[in-house]
């Protein structure tokens, strides 16, 4: 039996990488998020700006979400902290369950740790719940623009915000656990929009990071969070880009739309299988293209902002993150949206540009990583403390071409818009575990995702690989223990 590893997460001090002097002179961070984006349909012919960061900078091709869903993973980005501890586990739709939507008060943030020495803007898609409502606070030195900014502009000018009802369709989902009812949620159908790429929200949303970036404090270095929607649905989509990818340009992943026989059926339950196991390969074909589509569409507004850095010196001196709070299945294993533990769901892209005076060694590294560990870099590469109580570790060492620990990372899914079934998952090197459960139904799944990344081969179906399970499961249950989670695994689910 291997010893338990998930006390290495909870010390980000240990892996810290103290390689600079606290009197340096800090760095301007631009952080550029997506939502909603594939890690996998970056890097190609659709995304030559996205792939100048990559080039100019350090790619972590396993990087990981701490929860499938915009408000936790933002609140566990912007924290370095698991949702259990930071409170948020759920957007927060369902007053019945609101609370548990937000990040409790006095949590240590990127913000509040920044925009004393920083001229900070947030700009764009405001998930960041806190109990404090940190966006409408008169204190904070941030300045806030969102998407309540852009309906206002857009009643300004007499126009139609993309999406609206016909874009959605209900799904069941629990409120508190303990009883069922309908919602409204996002479908993967697709329209064009007929305003044009000037009114979408992608397009606002980078000029007004362009004014930031020209009209900024110079005095100060700047702090930009770049929050944009797409690709996320409504597939509403201005032209060129509605018609700019084909079904015929591009081949399907192997598992869309594919049920595979060791996958959960608990899925079902969820918005995930309720929705996407009513579309077919060939509607998927039609749907990818569409989404790709806003891929190219937010490449581009992601190559404006790219642009203004450089017209206004600080490119070079930047130290730049994409990112997307997670990714999308897409008709992977006949599923839609996110809120599962597959690869397509959880696995994120991960770039981070350094200044051209402080280059990284590495260009790439294949270690498991996870949002929470962004904070803690940012700290580190301008020598500032706060890391000390976070669960994510600076990620400098590997940046510098140091051999670091191994260690485990931890995801959780506690339901949609109200807590609901449950799932939580541990990425142990190449070894995935993930356990769903509905009522008091539990389905577990173990893959490989390095050999079988479209995790299509379920293992916890071969007895070989029932004590790597059994160790995963101890690792898994007893972070659950020691962060109090708020569910608990029976100790004998696995064979025990």
């Amino acid at each position: 039996m291997q010893p338990i590893k998930w006390l290495i997460v909870l010390s980000g001090t240990l892996f810290s990488g103290k390689v600079f002097s606290q009197d340096q002179e800090l760095t301007p961070v631009i952080i550029i998020m997506a939502d909603q984006l594939r890690a996998d349909v970056t890097g190609g012919p659709l995304t030559p700006h996205i792939n100048s960061l990559r080039e100019d900078g350090v790619s972590f091709n396993r990087a990981y979400c701490a929860a499938p869903l915009c408000a936790p993973s933002r609140a566990s980005f912007f924290t370095g902290r698991y949702p259990n501890a930071t409170g948020g586990f759920i957007n927060p739709w369902s007053k019945e369950d609101e609370q548990h939507g937000q990040v409790r008060s006095g949590t240590s943030n990127l913000y509040q740790l920044l925009e004393d020495q920083w001229d900070s803007y947030h700009i764009g898609k405001q998930h960041f719940f806190t109990v404090d409502n940190i966006d409408k606070n008169p204190e904070s030195k941030t300045r806030w623009i969102t998407q309540e900014d852009y309906t206002r502009w857009m009643k300004a000018q007499n126009r139609r915000k993309p999406g609206g009802k016909k874009f959605k369709a209900d799904a069941p989902e629990i409120v508190s656990g303990s009883y069922t009812r309908l919602r409204s949620y996002s479908t993967p159908r697709f329209e064009r929009y007929e305003e044009g790429p000037a009114y979408f929200l992608d397009h606002y949303l980078a000029n007004e990071c362009i004014a930031a970036i020209r009209n900024r404090d110079k005095n100060k270095p700047l702090m930009l969070s770049a929050m944009f929607l797409a690709p996320h649905p409504p597939f509403d989509i201005p032209e060129p880009y509605f018609s700019m990818v084909r079904p015929g340009d591009f081949t399907l992943p192997e598992n869309v739309g594919q049920w595979d026989a060791g996958q959960s059926p608990l899925q079902l339950y969820q918005l995930t299988g309720f929705i996407g196991s009513r579309y077919s390969r060939d509607d998927w074909q039609e749907i990818w293209a569409k989404y790709l589509g806003l891929v190219k569409l937010l490449d581009d507004e992601v190559g404006r902002i790219i642009q203004t850095l450089k017209e206004e010196g600080l490119y070079d001196k930047a130290l730049i993150v994409f990112t997307s709070d997670h990714g999308e299945m897409l008709g992977s294993h006949s599923l839609w949206q996110k809120m599962c533990m597959y690869e397509e769901s959880v696995k994120v892209p991960l770039l981070l540009k350094l200044p051209a005076n402080r280059p990284a060694i590495r260009k790439e590294s294949d270690v498991p990583v996870s949002l929470v560990d962004v904070l803690p870099t940012l700290l580190d590469f301008n020598g500032l403390p706060g890391a000390e109580s976070m669960d994510g570790r600076s990620l400098l060492p590997l940046l510098q071409g140091e051999k670091t620990e191994n260690r485990p990372l931890f995801i959780q899914y506690d339901g949609n818009g109200s807590l609901s079934s449950a799932q939580r998952c541990i990425v142990d090197g190449p070894y995935k575990l993930i356990i769903d459960s509905f009522k008091d139904e539990f389905f577990v799944e173990l893959y490989d995702v390095v050999r079988d990344p479209q995790e299509r081969s379920n293992l916890i179906l071969d007895k070989q690989h029932t004590a790597r399970a059994r160790d995963l499961f101890k690792q898994l249950t007893g972070y659950m223990k020691h962060s109090n989670d708020r569910i608990t695994f029976p100790e004998n689910l696995i064979g025990f």
